[in-house]
């Protein structure tokens, strides 16, 4: 029995139907050199372990692979980048504290697969709206150098009223360390003397992100 392509399958019984291997061919296109864009397709989710994996390669990891070549890997860096995009423009257009959900998914997709701890702030106006997004510091695999003189300094630049903190763990465990909540502490004290409220600080790990201040920890 012949099964369906991945196009026929997407037009007959519609996108959330194709499995990841049949979503990524359709987006490839074609195949290349006498190779099945669905092999080309499998093979780019075993060699990156998932979409996951997939969605963090650079363009120079991309196009060592067998059957992409410029074209194609652009295809993949576009969607990749449309995606963060779009979790950046649906955060900009209303409160965060609204959408907690869009708050966690865009902070999880910019700072979990950093290879080394990175903290990063959402500068918020007077309705809680997005003004900016940057990451200030970045360290090591265990860790890194929090001042928050400079997190109160860039506050004032943007002309916060409040702000929402998010640091990655590269190890994947999202549990708050003791130096988390001591940071924390100083950030919000800080932050207090400028009458700047800090409203969270989220901890980026494989699972969902945690919310300190939804465990009484801000």
């Amino acid at each position: 029995m012949n099964h369906p392509l991945p196009r026929e399958k997407l037009a007959s019984k519609g996108v959330a139907s194709l499995s990841d291997v049949e979503l990524l061919a359709v987006l490839l296109g074609t195949g290349a050199a006498n190779r099945p864009v669905t092999e080309i397709a499998a093979g780019l989710l075993e060699d990156f372990d998932g979409l996951r994996g997939l969605l963090k390669a650079g363009r120079n990891e991309l196009e060592r692979q067998p059957g992409l070549g410029p074209a194609k890997t652009g295809k993949l860096l576009a969607v990749m980048e449309l995606s963060k995009r779009c979790l950046g423009e649906a955060l900009n257009r209303g409160s965060p504290l609204e959408s907690p959900r869009v708050t966690e998914q865009y902070l999880k997709t910019v700072l979990r697969d950093h290879p080394h701890e990175v903290f990063a702030c959402l500068f918020l106006d007077t309705r809680h709206r997005v003004i900016a997004f940057e990451e200030l510091f970045h360290g090591t695999i265990d860790g890194a150098t929090v001042y928050p003189r400079v997190v109160a300094e860039k506050a004032l630049q943007h002309g916060a009223a409040a702000l929402i903190a998010a640091h990655n763990h590269p190890s994947g465990i999202s549990e708050p360390s003791l130096a988390d909540q001591a940071i924390t502490r100083r950030l919000k004290e800080a932050l207090a003397l400028l009458d700047i409220r800090l409203l969270d600080h989220f901890v980026v790990g494989d699972g969902a992100p945690v919310s300190m201040a939804a465990r009484g920890m801000v």
